[in-house]
């Protein structure tokens, strides 16, 4: 029997960008845009802190779209970018620049450990914005896949 195909709700993506937000307040990082798509990579909910700067949506756009497009997240798209340049190099002209591999990009996964989304976030530092992404993610009661085994 197939297990039937979750979904991120609208008032859980926005739930987790929420969250992100605050995360980032208060620890006092530089103003954040958060991306957060459904499994389909469809823009579920887009969230940005005044005073953001003009291509913070597209790189949160590209670490969240990136992250989902190939199954794994932030960290693991930096450990290849730099173990595999030129195919990392391809991958950026076969989507038309929409991948950002680097962290502050991460898998929404469910209790299962099906993926319904992912979460991308720009502002601060890349670790920084990562923090936020996996704690917007866990407090909407989901889990935050980084890239790394726990």
């Amino acid at each position: 029997m197939p297990i039937a195909k979750q979904v991120i709700s609208l008032n859980t993506s926005l739930a987790i960008a929420q969250a992100a937000l605050e995360c980032g307040k208060s620890n006092g990082f530089k103003p954040l845009v958060v991306v957060v798509l459904d499994s389909g990579g469809l823009l579920k909910t887009y969230l940005a802190d005044d005073d953001t700067s003009l291509l913070r949506f597209n790189i949160a756009l590209g670490k969240a779209w990136g992250c989902l497009g190939m199954g794994f997240a932030g960290r693991e798209f930096e450990r290849r970018a730099a173990a595999q340049p030129l195919f990392i190099n391809s991958l950026q002209v076969m989507s038309e620049g929409k991948v950002v591999p680097a962290r502050g990009g991460v898998l929404i996964r469910s209790e299962s450990g099906q993926i319904i989304g992912s979460v991308g976030i720009s502002g601060d530092t890349s670790p920084n914005d990562e923090l936020c992404a996996i704690h917007g993610i866990k407090a909407a009661g989901l889990i935050a896949d980084h890239g790394d085994p726990e």
